[in-house]
């Protein structure tokens, strides 16, 4: 079953390609998930964990509340969920009243960890500890410790302890004072209250009638405090009952009695990044290798005849361009063929390596045993893949690790600079339609726009390229924010209101980058112009990473003005010097660190850490968290600048090969602190694609 995220969750203002994410999975291990978007019965945790990597995501509505949640199963024992409540006709919260809300709908986010100790055994229960609402206001913050026993096949039980939300029904205990009120700031873990205040117990049972259709009922330690007291529920028994049911594969639909006196509804969408396979499918197969003949291996005849030598580059280019890949330029010696490769459309690189290779096969004469094929990013050599032409027919039918063992990595050659016959097209563009979107925005937390985007890149020299986005909107609200809550730091970003209502047309971006190689395992960039929608200036960027290594160091330098907020070629007076030193490593097992230590555009000092986990399939989920010398009353609400990420390959919905990515960054406030240059050409993503360390993921993809 294909799932759509209709509304992808993007950083305000910033395009992203997203139409028709398809999403898919196999549910059947998937447990039921709770109200919260959890795994769990029907407002209670269970210990249970979805498999590894699992996405869901989930929507319910119980009363005057409704909520929002992506969880995402980061290790098998380990689960994170982001959750956003919008909670109806609310007056009053933490006693307190809400000055200036006046009874509209008040929005909380929060976020959740799960950890599993035990894993459930012949006779020991799964046990679970899980911290909710730990970094937010507090308003569904709780902590606690539960086991669940699968009795038989059908029948599953749960039993667990709870503090804060979780320990406000009957409690039997406490374990020291809890702090009540709400954060106003939040965002900052809450580490004086976790496992504090009041211990309440709760439990229940899931009984799985069969494959798609569960009973469940729990007793709730949640008095429900808050919409009780705002009229949002009422309460008359501490029990709870549902029933979950699975429409499809990744779809579970589920309707809920709470608390003896309203009903309610979630649908939870689930797929697996993990499973999801390889982008693309739709392509045609490739050319099987050429197998040589004993005489062909010794002809060296070709290279006494200037007009079958002379053909061979506009052959084997022409060969390539029915694959869709771009030949940069050919060496050819009496047994070595150097190729310089332009990979424009597949994800998965070792496929076009292997595509290439079998062209090659095919073209050049039966003498050249050595090809050297060597992948060029903007003029840039990434590196140098060497493939003997007798292994290329030897183990075309073994597995793909075959051909790896006896397949070099290395940093491209010198030689390789210099490009001859080069067929890379000096223009290419596009045109199409474009989602932008505003989220958090405390009147309206999702806008969107609709918008016609054109892109164009036109090569004046090799490495040397002049780029640029225009988009007219079509349709939207984004012009129609209202809100511009008051900063302590200069308005580096929360003008996006001002951006989003006069920018229409606007120009995106509009720059000239040079790329180079300025020494071994070096690379740099240096861009000027209109950098993107807020910024213009000048960037510049230098890039160390040696073909064979997970660790990479960078730095960067930019000297940047604001923008009008027409999103033309006016530039307002604000200007900044921003830069950071970058460490990237690769930690294995999937998961990919990034610290970024600088001066952000607020003038703010401080770092940023990234960890992301990716899959071989293009699929990547991740979370970032900026802290700089900004206090948390000056960054205002949020504390600090965070949220998280998520990479899905356009080449999945499509059904074919594409390099095209929809990226969704989530924050759950965009504030001025932390603020970074949003770059469309950066170093790191370009390079690493081609070393040693994620051809070997990907390897796999050789034969195809």
């Amino acid at each position: 079953m294909a799932l759509v995220f209709c509304l992808a969750l993007a950083q305000p203002l910033q395009a992203q390609d997203l139409t028709g994410l398809a999403l898919s999975g196999n549910s059947r291990d998937i447990p039921g998930f709770n109200l919260n978007g959890a795994p769990g019965l029907i407002e209670m945790p269970s210990a249970a964990m979805a498999p590894d990597a699992t996405l869901s995501g989930s929507l319910s509505r119980i009363g005057g509340i409704t909520r929002s949640t992506i969880t995402f199963q980061i290790t098998p024992r380990l689960s994170g969920s982001f959750r956003y409540a919008a909670l109806d006709g609310l007056t009053r919260l933490g006693g307190q009243p809400l000055p200036g809300l006046d009874g509209q709908t008040y929005y909380d986010r929060s976020f959740d960890l799960r950890y599993q100790v035990l894993r459930e055994g012949r006779y020991r229960p799964a046990v679970t500890i899980g911290l909710q609402d730990f970094a937010g206001t507090s308003l569904y913050g709780a902590e606690y410790i539960v086991a669940s026993k699968s009795l038989t096949p059908q029948l599953r039980v749960t039993g667990g302890l709870g503090w804060g939300r979780l320990g406000t029904r009957n409690p039997f205990a406490s374990t020291g004072a809890r702090p009540t009120d709400l954060l106003e700031q939040g965002g900052v873990p809450s580490y004086d209250r976790w496992f504090r205040g009041d211990m309440a117990a709760f439990g229940g049972v899931e009984w799985a009638v069969n494959d798609r259709l569960t009973l469940k009922a729990e007793y709730s330690s949640d008095a429900f405090s808050e919409e009780v007291s705002n009229g949002l529920l009422s309460s008359k028994t501490a029990w709870n009952i549902g029933v979950d049911y699975r429409i499809a594969e990744g779809v579970q639909a589920s309707v809920v009695a709470l608390q003896g006196t309203t009903i309610g509804a979630q649908i939870t969408l689930h797929t697996n990044p993990r499973s999801t396979g390889v982008p693309g499918g739709t392509e045609t197969a490739p050319a099987p290798v050429y197998r040589r003949t004993a005489p062909e291996r010794r002809d060296l005849g070709w290279q006494q005849d200037s007009g079958q030598k002379d053909s061979l580059p506009a052959q084997l280019a022409q060969a390539l361009n029915r694959e869709r890949l771009v030949m940069d330029g050919l060496t050819l010696s009496a047994d070595r063929a150097t190729l310089r490769l332009v990979n424009p459309v597949y994800a998965s690189e070792p496929q076009a390596i292997g595509r290439s290779a079998r062209i090659m096969s095919r073209i050049l004469p039966g003498s050249i045993e050595t090809f050297v094929i060597v992948p060029v990013v903007n003029g840039m050599a990434m590196s140098a893949i060497t493939l003997r032409r007798s292994d290329l027919e030897n183990l075309e039918n073994a597995p793909a690790s075959a051909l790896l063992d006896v397949t070099r990595i290395t940093a491209a050659p010198d030689t390789a600079r210099d490009p001859a016959q080069g067929t890379t097209p000096a223009l290419t563009w596009s045109f199409g339609p474009n989602l932008r979107y505003s989220l958090f925005d405390p009147d309206s937390p999702v806008r969107a726009d609709l918008l016609a985007t054109a892109r164009a890149d036109l090569r004046l020299a090799p490495g040397l390229i002049l780029s640029g986005t225009a988009s007219k909107r079509l349709a939207g609200n984004l012009d129609s924010i209202g809100r511009r809550d008051a900063s302590a730091l200069p308005r580096v970003r929360t003008d996006y209101a001002l951006y989003a209502r006069e920018g229409d047309p606007s120009i995106d971006h509009l720059t000239l980058t040079h790329y180079m190689r300025p020494g071994r395992d070096l690379y740099a960039r240096v861009s000027a112009g209109y950098l993107e929608q807020m910024y213009a200036g000048l960037s510049a960027e230098l890039l160390w990473k040696p073909v064979d290594s997970r660790l990479a160091l960078g730095i960067e330098v930019n000297q940047v003005r604001q923008r009008d907020f027409n999103q033309l070629f006016g530039l307002r007076d604000y200007e900044v010097t921003t830069g950071h030193v970058s460490a990237y490593y690769d930690l294995g097992q999937g998961f990919h660190g990034q610290l970024d230590i600088g001066r952000y555009l607020a003038g703010d000092v401080g770092a940023t850490f990234s960890l992301d986990r990716e899959f071989a399939n293009g699929w990547r989920l991740g979370v970032f968290a900026t802290l700089t010398d900004v206090s948390p009353e000056d960054f205002g609400e949020g504390s600090f600048d965070k949220g998280f990420r998520i990479t899905v390959p356009i080449g999945h919905v499509l059904g074919q090969p594409s390099r095209r990515q929809g990226n969704l960054t989530v924050r759950p406030l965009t504030r001025d602190g932390g603020a970074r240059l949003d770059l469309r050409d950066r170093l790191y993503e370009q390079v690493r694609d081609y070393h040693r360390p994620e051809l070997e993921k990907k390897w796999g993809r050789v034969w195809r």
